[in-house]
């Protein structure tokens, strides 16, 4: 593909818009309860406006629209054969390189096949994709080129990246490198499993209830999903506004902190989600400026003994926090955010509505915020996912029936949701006023088995709905949460959860360090 760094904007032509029929004015005269479906006068009046509205739309076709930045060449990806894709957690290799030195020179990345890569195909986990490549890069990769990285590939999501299991992607199962046969965790399957083979030193996943942090605690990672609004979502494919963040994903607090530095930073406007004033610290070179002793943890009452819970899981937990503070005299404390029990539950409520409109509807983009709005991924991926809803994977279908009936009958528990996310966020604000970070098992079980092929839709859902717990809190209120490996249980890793203030990843990193530290054996 050629190099376009010049690019300032392009002229996208569009089809032309045509007005409505008589038959679609009536359906929506009856979908809208507005009574004129019987009046073929009536509807023939409508008619004639909203034809004076579509030749008026129709001048859009002649301006120019601007466009993300594509401002390194590269060739087209390719399918990688099965003998090379043990796992499958590749969706699509390429090698595009960036420039010469920066922070990320010798380093290969993994990027999730939510986030457009100009020139490389596109699918978000879901064959009736098939067919749509992106004309722009995501901020993120661009970002990542500019500092030196090499990106190496898509990796392999989960489809429509709605599940926090590994079996739902149209390229197959995405496998635990530490046991076969078991869930590696999603959504980011593939970016965590190509990082844990040494595939790519790092990785970019997306996380809108854990999905950065599920499949590095399952494959013995370090995942961050970092405070709403620090990592600029320009260009990745939306679940629900309100809580998508982008994150690293790499085996080493230091490499993740690096890869946070390059990805972190205002994108001049493109994605509302950011605050303006952001500043970006040099994460990776402070991570031992901390006095030990003066970090303050508090151990969420809430996060532990779950219904699901593996007592080994939390035994373990337990037992590297209390290791920690007697190695380190830091303080330790037990305190209780009683709303984190129900996150789950509001959460739901907010993603499966905002899911309709953001995914099916607007295929990804959302709607009624400033910003870059990738028209074309709009037009292209919307048209195939209503085309091809029907081959989505019985999952997708339970999630979007669930929001469209919700959006249907019970809008107003959007509101009451969101509202209870409000006093989520000030729950954690007044633990944090006072400690460093809240600390949790990341899933309270080590990887499941796969789910048998033969399993029922409500068995598969009832099983999805089991493995968020502890992280749909970080996405609702917005606050930076870390995973580190803690150790293993049956020979499967388990994640130790860390969530800190907001903007203030710099301490979190910090103490997560010092945690990896002194897991290693390594603490001074």
């Amino acid at each position: 593909m050629a190099n376009a760094s010049d690019r300032g904007g392009s002229v996208y032509v569009s089809p032309m818009a045509v007005g409505p029929t008589l038959k679609e004015l009536a359906d929506i005269s009856i979908e809208l309860n507005l009574g004129l479906e019987a009046d073929d006068a009536l509807l023939e009046e409508y008619q004639s406006i909203l034809n004076d509205s579509v030749k008026s739309m129709n001048q859009l076709n002649d301006l120019a629209e601007p466009s993300l930045p594509v401002k390194y060449p590269r060739t087209q990806g390719y399918r990688p054969r099965k003998e090379d894709n043990p796992h499958n957690a590749w969706c699509y290799r390429c090698n595009i390189k960036g420039t010469d030195g920066g922070k990320l020179s010798g380093k290969s990345i993994a990027i999730k096949d939510s986030i457009a890569i100009a020139g490389i195909p596109m699918t978000v986990g879901f064959n009736g994709l098939e067919g749509f490549v992106p004309d722009f890069d995501a901020t993120v990769v661009t970002w990542v080129l500019d500092e030196g990285g090499t990106i190496l590939g898509k990796s392999t999501c989960e489809e429509l990246c709605c599940s926090a299991n590994s079996h739902t992607s149209g390229t197959g199962l995405v496998t635990n490198p530490f046991k076969p046969g078991h869930c590696a965790g999603g959504s980011s399957s593939g970016s965590a499993v190509l990082v844990a083979i040494n595939e790519v030193d790092m990785a970019i996943g997306g996380d809108q209830g854990g999905s950065v942090r599920i499949p590095c605690s399952w494959c013995g990672l370090v995942g961050l999903k970092p405070t709403y609004g620090l990592v600029p979502y320009t260009g990745a494919v939306s679940g629900e506004f309100v809580f998508d963040h982008l994150g690293p994903m790499a085996k080493t607090v230091k490499d993740c902190a690096l890869l946070l530095e390059v990805i972190s930073g205002y994108d001049n406007g493109n994605d509302a989600r950011q605050p303006r004033d952001l500043e970006i610290q040099s994460y990776s070179q402070k991570l031992e400026d901390i006095d030990l002793a003066s970090i303050r943890i508090a151990v969420l009452k809430e996060g532990f003994d779950h219904p699901v819970s593996d007592p080994e899981v939390d035994n373990l937990i337990h037992e590297t926090i209390s290791g920690f503070a007697s190695s380190t005299k830091a303080h330790v404390q037990e305190v209780s955010i009683p709303l984190h029990k129900s996150s789950t539950s509001f959460g739901s409520v907010i993603g499966r509505i905002g899911e309709v409109d953001t995914v099916l509807n607007t295929a990804g983009s959302g709607l009624s915020h400033t910003g870059y709005y990738p028209s074309n991924m709009m037009r292209d991926v919307g048209a195939r996912l209503k085309k091809n809803a029907k081959d989505l994977h019985p999952y997708n279908k339970a999630q979007l029936l669930h929001g469209a009936f919700l959006k249907k009958k019970y809008c107003y528990m959007y509101g009451k949701a969101q509202n209870l996310m409000r006093q989520l966020e000030w729950d954690f604000d007044h633990v944090l006023a006072e400690y460093d970070v809240v600390a949790m098992p990341t899933v309270p079980f080590t990887a499941p088995p796969m789910v048998k092929s033969d399993a029922s839709i409500k068995e598969i859902v009832r099983i999805g709905s089991n493995i968020g717990g502890n992280l749909k809190s970080g996405n609702l209120t917005g606050h930076p949460s870390i995973t580190i490996n803690a150790g293993t249980v049956g020979g499967l890793p388990v994640g130790l959860l860390l969530t800190g203030k907001k903007f203030d990843e710099l301490r979190l990193l910090q103490i997560a360090h010092a945690f990896e530290k002194f897991i290693n054996g390594t603490t001074k």
